[in-house]
């Protein structure tokens, strides 16, 4: 087989893995939607009734909102590391992979904390679930690196790692107000890019 053959048999890996991944992200973050069931208003009712009806969804509606937004900033971070590597690595396979599994996860995660929030055990499996999804894409960045050689960016991602954990610490003071702890992933997405930027690396996401 020639240079050329080997070139091009890479980058369509490349290709496949990186077009699975983005349509686990998608089949993941439709089937956030699903938990929210569409009130079944009879044929006589209020308009009061009506508007209690649809706000009991609420809870669904905020767990919808948050996964949406978390799930989407896990693609974006997956986008630009993806967009770095110029050749697949087999050893992407596996972080990739698992990383893809805890992100299957998350609309288990999501319903079980719409229909039970406050409720200390379900907000600590949606926390946990977020912890483990940022471990595993800061695996997969790390994996990146390795693959990318001396010229790839530095493997980014403790800011969401440090967000999970705080979220987890909240859930044993105030299991309701856990999730507020996914805001501290600005302070702390500014501080990895300041530590980055003090050893001349420039951060990925």
């Amino acid at each position: 087989m020639s240079g050329t053959d080997q070139d091009t048999s890479g980058d369509l890996s490349l290709d496949r893995l990186v077009f699975f991944s983005d349509a686990v992200f998608a089949i993941s973050i439709t089937l956030l939607v699903l938990d929210i069931h569409v009130p079944d208003l009879p044929r006589v009712i209020s308009v009061a009734d009506s508007w209690r009806r649809f706000t009991d969804q609420g809870p669904s509606f905020f767990a919808f909102v948050l996964s949406f937004a978390v799930i989407g900033r896990f693609w974006m971070g997956h986008h630009e590391r993806c967009r770095t590597l110029r050749h697949f690595d087999p050893r992407l396979m596996w972080p990739n992979m698992l990383y893809l599994m805890a992100v299957a996860y998350m609309p288990f995660a999501t319903a079980f904390l719409g229909r039970n929030l406050g409720h200390f055990v379900p907000e600590l499996v949606y926390n946990l679930s977020m912890l483990a999804v940022s471990l595993l894409a800061y695996w997969l960045a790390r994996a990146v690196r390795r693959a990318g050689g001396p010229d790839a960016p530095p493997a980014d991602g403790l800011d969401m790692i440090l967000a999970a954990l705080v979220c987890i610490g909240l859930t044993f003071v105030a299991p309701i107000l856990s999730q507020w702890g996914m805001f501290t992933a600005f302070v702390w997405t500014r501080l990895e890019k300041r530590l980055y930027s003090r050893r001349g690396l420039g951060a990925v996401g």
